[in-house]
């Protein structure tokens, strides 16, 4: 009776486990097939050469819808728009490249490579002619300011539309932080070095992420962690020093930029941290001088607004894009 009563008790609960295990797979696979029309979402992670370089870059969203390029700034890479990507590779084909020096790229030394920000924007150009990128709107942050609107001068009829986050085409826009940087620039010596390694240091580096956030315990460590590896790299200082010292290119070239927005009024939105101290919002009202139609945004956020607002900003380019190229 005993032995009847324990097969009874086993074939109840093995039939129970099986029941379970059958919606565990039925739960499943409601689960595979509710994504599989998001499969165009993944991201990749390609290196391709351009130049005798190795460029890393993300990619991601289907290639038959507008792109959108992501340059990124410093002492970032394409790292940055690790959000931004998969918030947008719904409507858009994302790609977010690294420059030579930073993040998975190559990084030749100083004396294999001529670190300028017009040679960065002829990489990246070449870059963009080798993806067969034929229009795109550009996203341009910070170091990408400089890198995008000299190729945006240069091939205007390959530039749908650019979107300005905390990059600076106007000296109103630079910070009284950037002193350090404008005595190295003027007068290199071992004294402005000194204090222009300091923005090279795990401090300043955090300090970047940090500061001007609206929460800072919103910002993921990961971030300025991932930026000071490769800043720590052998020789990525000389790098880095030599775009520092370069950097007053791009204020020359302001003007120039300025009559671009005049000539060929490009469709623009700016989304610009308010709180950043590097360049401040000053520099993202001032787009409106030569571009009048230019859609502002200050948000409550830092230098690197995504790290907290990504998904907001995504909204707003979607709603822009589809207002202005469609």
């Amino acid at each position: 009776m005993k032995s009847k009563l324990i097969i009874v008790l086993l074939t109840i609960i093995g039939s129970a486990h099986v029941r379970s295990y059958a919606n565990l797979s039925a739960d499943k696979n409601v689960f595979e097939i509710n994504n599989s029309d998001k499969a165009f979402e993944k991201v990749e992670y390609k290196t391709i050469t351009v130049d005798s370089l190795n460029i890393f870059y993300r990619e991601a969203g289907e290639i038959s819808k507008p792109t959108i390029l992501l340059l990124h700034g410093f002492p970032s890479s394409s790292h940055m728009y690790r959000d931004l990507i998969n918030d947008l590779a719904d409507s858009y084909h994302v790609i977010a490249p690294d420059y030579p020096g930073f993040g998975q790229s190559s990084a030749p030394a100083v004396k294999q490579y001529q670190y300028t920000f017009d040679n960065l924007s002829t990489t990246i150009e070449h870059f963009i002619d080798k993806l067969n990128i034929k229009k795109t709107t550009l996203y341009l942050q910070d170091y990408g300011g400089p890198v995008g609107m000299r190729i945006a001068t240069r091939r205007p009829e390959l530039i749908q539309a650019i979107i300005i986050q905390n990059a600076n085409a106007y000296v109103d826009g630079l910070g009284n932080l950037l002193k350090p940087l404008t005595a190295y620039i003027e007068n290199k010596n071992p004294e402005t070095e000194k204090a222009a390694r300091f923005f090279l240091s795990p401090e300043a580096t955090k300090w970047q992420y940090l500061t001007g956030a609206e929460d800072p315990s919103k910002i993921a460590p990961d971030s300025y962690i991932v930026d000071q590896y490769y800043l720590d790299r052998k020789g990525n200082d000389e790098i880095q020093l030599a775009l520092f010292s370069n950097y007053g290119t791009n204020i020359a070239l302001y003007e120039k930029w300025h009559q671009y927005f005049v000539k060929f009024k490009p469709p623009m939105l700016v989304v610009w941290g308010k709180n950043d101290e590097f360049f401040v919002s000053a520099g993202a009202l001032a787009y409106k001088k030569n571009n009048p139609t230019a859609e502002i945004h200050l948000l409550n956020g830092g230098h690197f607004l995504l790290e907290e607002h990504h998904l907001e900003v995504s909204k707003i380019i979607k709603k822009f894009i589809s207002k202005k190229l469609h």
